[in-house]
């Protein structure tokens, strides 16, 4: 029993060696946007990002290092991920851009990872032998977990991709549908009061005879 509180305690706990943040914001037409985050020297960090809604589903976005270097420099990326080892201890800023928009927003995903995540066995303490049935299942489990939920994100996100563009969609065609039932509606009307000028001009023709 205590075993298994150790390895669950080691699983737990290695989830707070990695710093990472997900977050989902809407991006203003004209706007620029910038995020920080401290990353040390030598220390390896990845950014994702997805654009989820707005336009071609695109933005631009800069990250830079504490010195001012490029280190990633990209336009109109609809997803994109980036990784890279930090030669500077300080800020590093990520930027995205959707200032060559006029009108259209856009909704951005993005999931940044500092730091080199270690296998779950290296955190269980002397552990000089090998690996008992319990450990290799509750580390499978481990990894398991974390593909899951990798998989989980990337999902709801083809969704919320999916679902916009499916109302987009929707509104297009109910606008569309709206236009032509007044165009029908628009010729009825006028042949109907073509068809009474006919009888309209026979009437007087008659009455002058």
């Amino acid at each position: 029993m205590e075993r298994c509180v150790l390895i669950l305690f080691a699983l737990v706990s290695i989830t707070k060696v990695v710093l990472s943040g997900e977050l989902t914001f809407e991006l203003p037409d004209n706007e620029r946007m910038c995020f920080h985050e401290e990353v040390q020297k030598g220390e390896s960090a990845t950014l994702e990002f997805q654009v989820i809604t707005g336009g071609n589903y695109d933005v631009d976005l800069e990250i830079t290092a504490p010195n001012g270097q490029v280190l990633y420099k990209d336009i109109k990326k609809q997803y994109d991920s980036f990784h890279w080892t930090a030669d500077h201890k300080g800020i590093h800023s990520f930027c995205f851009s959707n200032e060559f928009s006029t009108f259209t927003h856009k909704i951005v995903y993005f999931d940044l990872e500092v730091g080199d995540e270690r296998p779950a066995v290296e955190e269980m303490s002397d552990h000089q032998t090998a690996m008992t049935l319990m450990e290799t299942s509750s580390v499978n489990v481990f990894e398991n977990l974390k593909s899951v939920l990798d998989h989980q994100t990337h999902h709801r996100l083809r969704e919320a991709q999916g679902r916009a563009f499916a109302e987009d969609l929707n509104e297009r065609v109910l606008y569309w549908s709206i236009g032509e039932s007044l165009v029908v509606v628009l010729i009825g009307i006028g042949q109907i009061m073509v068809l009474r000028s006919f009888f309209s001009n026979t009437h007087k023709t008659s009455s002058a005879t």
